[in-house]
């Protein structure tokens, strides 16, 4: 049988497109080889020469730029769109879930004490809207204050990064402080990074910044290395291709949206720290992010901190919301989460990386927050997994 020829409109300037790469690699590895057709671009490039004249069977496109939805809709064959900007809604689309990213931001922040909390969008991209709409949602349900600077895109005509850092500037210093900044993407995580050192802004003590994309190269270059939320880039790339594939099979397939899953968040320095004023109940929060996976108990907070275990139990009840034994639960079982979905781990030695004894009490201790097996969790992860999470990370 003669192989199919896919078409692949995906820059590959940037490290969430190549994450998109990689996962339809990876399917059609997995699958019947395709024959595969790609240009090295850089975002909202204008079409490729050759796909005027292209005869193929399929197509997965970043469409961002009329000329692209024009260059697709004329082809007239199979196609999956993998982005968020809808600009051929007859088609269906494969993105990341944005109202997950906001919930994972927001919860990053709000954990570690921010009561003031702020987010840096591009509006003229619709993942940026959905992305400030449900963090500023996420923040009202927690009784946090939430302010929001809507820049100007570096695509748009005019766009000046002189006037946008003045811009960014005044909106950073008029922030009440300490505050906790979600920034739409890496990038805009970088500007807001380079503009609090220029303003000689302490980070993370005074503002802390998490941005979303987790390009690591870019990450680890801004000072202090930034924490980013972590999008499956991969599963999406390869649902993506799954969906194409049916759809060159013959399967009808409507426009719905597959939305997918962030893995977590990659904490780096620039939100490695908790705005609470009580350096005791700090103190003990820092040792239990540090040192809850080792098997530690409340009697282990408190040979840190200087209080009574009724003290203990009452401050951080009133500035965590939690106690101090469902902190440490918490932080346990949304590390056995992350090695359940990110590795092929037995149940044994991720029992051993989380500070349970063995796998039969970790199994037990996981259905009891979750409703489901850790068995169960691997193997589904869709909807189920992400009620557990929900479940797991509630306050």
């Amino acid at each position: 049988m003669q192989r199919r020829s896919v078409a692949l409109l995906v820059e590959t300037s940037n490290a969430y497109a190549r994450g998109l790469l990689d996962g339809i690699i990876a399917y059609q590895r997995e699958h019947e080889l395709w024959s595969i057709y790609v240009a090295e671009q850089d975002r909202g490039a204008r079409p490729p020469v050759w796909l005027k004249n292209w005869s193929g069977d399929g197509v997965i496109a970043r469409i961002e730029t009329p000329q692209i939805a024009a260059a697709v809709q004329r082809l007239d064959i199979p196609t999956v769109d993998v982005s968020a900007a809808r600009m051929v809604k007859s088609l269906p689309w494969v993105e990341t879930d944005d109202r997950e990213i906001s919930r994972i931001a927001a919860s990053h922040l709000i954990d570690r004490g921010f009561e003031n909390l702020a987010f840096c969008g591009e509006p003229i991209f619709n993942w940026s809207q959905w992305r400030e709409e449900n963090f500023l949602e996420f923040a009202a349900k927690s009784n946090c204050v939430c302010h929001v600077f809507r820049g100007l895109s570096r695509n748009q005509k005019g766009y000046s990064w002189t006037r946008e850092r003045r811009r960014l500037m005044a909106w950073v210093q008029k922030l009440p402080k300490p505050v906790g900044i979600v920034a739409c993407y890496d990038f805009k995580g970088q500007q807001l990074l380079d503009v609090c050192r220029e303003l000689d802004v302490a980070v993370p003590e005074q503002v802390a910044v998490v941005g979303v994309d987790n390009d690591a190269r870019l990450c680890e270059l801004c000072t202090p290395p930034l924490s980013s939320v972590i999008p499956d880039t991969h599963r999406t790339g390869y649902m993506a291709a799954e969906l194409l594939d049916r759809m060159m099979h013959g399967d009808p397939i409507t426009n719905r949206a597959t939305l997918v899953t962030p893995i977590g968040i990659a904490t780096r320095q620039s939100s490695d720290v908790y705005a609470i004023d009580d350096e005791f109940i700090a103190a003990a929060l820092r040792f239990i992010r540090e040192h809850a996976c080792q098997g530690i108990t409340v009697a282990d907070v408190l040979k840190v901190v200087p209080l009574s275990r009724r003290m203990l139990e009452h401050r951080f009840q009133k500035l965590v919301r939690r106690t101090p034994h469902a902190e440490i639960t918490r932080i346990r079982m949304e590390r056995v989460c992350r090695l359940l979905r990110e590795t092929d781990l037995s149940l044994d030695e991720i029992a051993r990386k989380t500070g349970f004894a063995h796998a039969d009490y970790l199994s037990v201790a996981f259905k009891k927050q979750s409703g489901m097996s850790p068995r169960e969790f691997r193997k589904d992860s869709g909807y189920q997994s992400l009620k557990a999470q929900h479940s797991l990370f509630a306050d």
